[in-house]
């Protein structure tokens, strides 16, 4: 499928703001020698501030490319940023993040419910009082039996979040064992003519909040299927409804017609009539497209080789961002040849980060990462135990250099060698270019090694399959919300692993006691100062990085491209590009 240019209109390109640092503000010269210096002497711009909304915006198609679609539109089981990001203007839950840019986009306000609850029982009960007059996009009302069906629903289609994010509710361990019978007896109380629902749990969770605002615990119907829906859209509550899907071509969206704004700050009504999604077109062409105006944004990295001339020619619709995200190289732990200490320490030791860096687009946006939490997190990483003259025992303060030596080393030591190791990666132009250097570092270390490249739609969800019996991969991994658990517990806690299951994010299969213990009591200690449960996480971060179940390549920064026809550029911390808040009239 072509990219078809959109229709013309008469009305002016309005004037955009930028937040944060642009392309002209960075050094790309390491990466990209054609960079022009000229670019690095530019200012960057002051930041945007969120206007009342603007009635003579409103209207227009918003046209969104990726070179695949995003999964299953089941929003309490698709896991794709992709998705997730969109799912924002399309569904709501009882708390959200606050729709505004900056660091405010990281509180927790309320969305269905009317208020925050305070929790009551010393952080076990949580009673939220529903919003009147709200509707599904079918015209169906909101009430309390959609909400505790909802919540019973997380657990009943795998939501791959079920235990890490909603364990704590009463009954939530009888509905991981045995799913289909799930009831969250004595966990969800409702009381209809009170609008009330009242959540108890069985340890307090200083997280909870944010947990209700992520997307897996969005409300839909009480009468939704209770097994993931695939293709065929789930009504909804925002202010835009999911309409045809083909994951192979296209996805559509328009509004919801039952829509009326409840809070402008937890889900503010949208600017586009529509929204597109066009699916098949590669990073590449993709990324010429936006330039030209065909689309106005695309979801794929940009690959390496475009970001000079985005950085020359197109800086007014290039923005960079910060948003707590993280290339790795998770390694099985249950099978050879990462099921060995050894074996792990010496790809640790091997990987050059400046190398990932370069692959990713310089220094300008992205950084080395030796441990599991980005800078831009609360108890982020301060310390490198695997770089040139380091070790778990004598770290440094950050990377310098990849110690091959020390590898091969550990490598022979291991007893591995010569053993074939196959790594698993998405086959977009980023994740391809870190890929091969990757496979590379393997064999030079002591491996026979090869690269599998997979569908980027895939790739997630075939590494977290124990059935597949991947050895290594390459991936990437972002907040959910602003917190190092999300680094920590969801990728390596134990609740985490699930065998044979699509819905295991705990990749490695990785499970240790002392660490669990430590993460469990950063977030569920009521008593803790936030220094103390920072050093809870740090420590945490010690333990994993000792027993290297993950390489941490990167941190890395967003590039966004949009039309030049985009205006009112909205950035939210939590969910990137807001799709409803852009203008594209």
């Amino acid at each position: 499928m072509q990219p078809q240019p959109p229709k013309t209109t008469n009305v002016p390109t309005p004037a955009r703001h930028h937040a944060g640092k642009t392309l002209a503000t960075l050094a790309f010269a390491l990466a990209l020698p054609h960079t022009t210096a000229a670019l690095a002497q530019q200012a960057t711009p002051q930041p945007q501030q969120d206007t009342p909304y603007q009635a003579a915006h409103k209207g227009g198609t918003l046209r969104l490319v990726a070179s695949t679609s995003g999964g299953t539109l089941d929003p309490q089981i698709n896991y794709s940023g992709k998705y997730i990001n969109l799912f924002a203007v399309v569904y709501d839950g009882l708390t959200t993040f606050k729709k505004v840019q900056g660091p405010e986009g990281n509180s927790v306000v309320p969305d269905l419910a009317e208020n925050l609850p305070t929790p009551q029982d010393g952080g076990l009960t949580y009673i939220f009082t529903l919003r009147q007059g709200i509707r599904f996009s079918n015209g169906q009302p909101v009430t309390t039996a959609d909400v505790s069906a909802s919540l019973r629903r997380i657990f009943k289609v795998g939501s791959p979040t079920a235990g890490s994010f909603y364990s704590a509710i009463v009954g939530a361990d009888l509905c991981l064992k045995t799913p289909a019978t799930c009831t969250l007896k004595g966990g969800v109380e409702e009381n209809p003519a009170q609008r009330t629902i009242t959540i108890h749990l069985v340890r307090p969770d200083t997280e909870f909040l944010q947990k209700l605002a992520f997307t897996h615990a969005v409300i839909v119907p009480a009468n939704t299927p209770e097994h993931d829906v695939g293709n065929t859209p789930i009504p909804s509550t925002g202010p835009y409804r999911l309409t045809k899907y083909d994951p192979n071509t296209a996805l559509s969206l328009d509004r919801n017609p039952f829509f009326k704004e409840w809070s402008a700050i937890a889900q503010p009504q949208g600017y586009p009539d529509t929204i597109e999604y066009s699916f098949g077109i590669p990073d590449e062409a993709a990324v010429t497209a936006v330039e030209n105006g065909q689309y106005d944004f695309m979801a794929d990295v940009i690959p390496m080789d475009r970001l000079g001339e985005l950085g020359n020619r197109y800086t007014a619709q290039t923005h960079v961002r910060p948003h707590a995200a993280m290339y790795f190289l998770p390694m099985n732990v249950n099978i050879p040849p990462f099921n060995n200490l050894k074996a792990r320490q010496a790809v640790n030791y091997a990987v050059s980060r400046k190398a990932m860096v370069i692959f990713y687009g310089g220094p300008g946006i992205a950084r080395p990462l030796c441990g599991m939490v980005p800078s831009s997190l609360p108890a982020a990483t301060n310390f490198c135990f695997y770089t040139k003259g380091a070790s778990p025992t004598a770290p440094a303060l950050q990377w310098q250099a990849p110690d091959l030596a020390k590898a091969r080393q550990l490598v022979q030591e291991s007893g591995t060698a010569g053993q074939k190791v196959t790594l698993i990666t998405a086959n977009t132009s980023v994740d391809m270019a870190m890929g091969g250097w990757v496979r590379d570092m393997l064999q030079n270390i002591g491996y026979q090694a090869s690269i599998r490249p997979i569908s980027n739609t895939l790739s997630m969800t075939y590494v977290q399959n124990t059935a597949n019996k991947v050895q290594i991969s390459l991936t990437t991994w972002s907040a959910d919300y602003p917190s190092p658990s999300n680094f920590l517990d969801d990728l390596l806690g134990c609740e985490n692993f699930h065998p044979n299951s699509d819905s295991s994010i705990n990749i490695p299969g990785f499970c240790n006691k002392q660490v669990q213990n430590l993460m469990d009591k950063a977030k569920t200690d009521t008593t803790l100062t936030p220094t103390q449960t920072e050093d809870l996480w740090r420590q945490a971060d010690r333990l994993v990085m000792a027993q290297s179940p993950i390489a941490p390549l990167i941190e890395r920064d967003t590039v966004v491209l949009t039309s030049a026809r985009l205006g009112n550029f909205f950035y939210t911390t939590v969910n990137q590009l807001f799709f409803s808040q852009v203008w594209v009239r």
